[in-house]
C-alpha cells in the first residue's frame, strides 16, 4: 500500500491538470443560457461633405448632387447638418430640398465627426447603420449527442438574421424608439379595458330555464 498510493497520487494531479484547463475551454464553447450568441451587430459610418453656408449656387448644387450619387444615398439614411462654423448664415432650406428628391428629410442634430468645419460653412453628414450577425450560420457544433444540455451552435442564427435584415433602422436595436402619438395609446387600450370591466359575477348569476313545447 505504501508503494501504490503514491501512483495514484500522481495519476490523480495529472488528471486534475488534464481537466482544469478544458473546463473553462468548454464552457465558453458551450451555451447553456436561452438567449442566443449570436446577437445583431450594428455598424454606422458617416460620410461627409463641406459646403458654403448660405444660398447655394449651381456649381454647389450640382456637387452635392453628383456626391449623393456617388455615395448611393437611399431610404434608410439619415441626413444632418452641422452648421455650428456657419454661425448666422445657416441656412438648410437649399440642402433641404436637395435631399428631399431623394425621399428624405434632414434630421436635427448632428453626430460628431472627425476634423474642424472651416468657418462660414455647412457639413452634411449622412450617416447609413447597417445590423448582420457575425458567423451565421454556425454548425460547428453537432446536434447529438448533447451530454451538457446546451444549445445548439445554430441557435437564435435565423431568427436575428431575420429581425437584422427586416429592422428599418439598425440604430433601433441599440437604444430602441419610445411608442409615441396615437399607437401608443391603442396599444394599452385592450389591457386598460380588461382591467377596468366589472366582474361577471358581481351582478349576481343568470339562471335560464328550459321549458319543453306541447305536442
Amino acid at each position: 500500500m505504501e508503494q501504490i498510493m503514491p501512483q495514484r497520487r500522481h495519476l490523480l494531479i495529472l488528471t486534475m491538470a488534464l481537466v482544469l484547463p478544458w473546463a473553462p475551454a468548454m464552457a465558453d464553447r458551450y451555451n447553456r443560457g436561452v438567449s442566443s450568441v449570436h446577437q445583431p451587430i450594428v455598424q454606422r459610418d458617416d460620410y461627409v461633405l463641406d459646403v458654403p453656408a448660405g444660398a447655394l449656387g449651381i456649381a454647389d448644387r450640382d456637387r452635392i448632387l453628383q456626391w449623393f450619387a456617388a455615395i448611393n444615398l437611399g431610404y434608410g439614411d439619415r441626413v444632418s447638418i452641422d452648421g455650428r462654423a456657419a454661425g448666422d448664415a445657416t441656412d438648410t432650406s437649399s440642402i433641404a430640398a436637395l435631399v428631399g428628391r431623394y425621399g428624405l428629410f434632414v434630421t436635427p442634430g448632428a453626430p460628431i465627426t472627425q476634423g474642424d468645419v472651416a468657418a462660414g460653412n455647412l457639413r452634411i453628414i449622412v450617416s447609413r447603420s447597417t445590423a448582420s450577425v457575425a458567423g451565421c450560420p454556425d454548425w460547428s457544433q453537432p446536434s447529438q449527442p448533447n451530454f451538457t444540455s446546451s444549445a445548439m451552435s445554430n441557435y437564435g442564427c435565423a431568427i436575428n438574421s431575420t429581425m437584422a435584415a427586416m429592422v428599418a433602422d439598425p440604430q433601433d436595436l441599440v437604444r430602441g424608439v419610445a411608442a409615441q402619438g396615437g399607437d401608443a395609446e391603442t396599444a394599452t387600450k385592450a389591457i386598460r379595458s380588461w382591467r377596468e370591466a366589472m366582474p361577471t359575477a358581481k351582478g349576481g348569476l343568470k339562471v335560464e330555464s328550459v321549458k319543453g313545447g306541447q305536442p
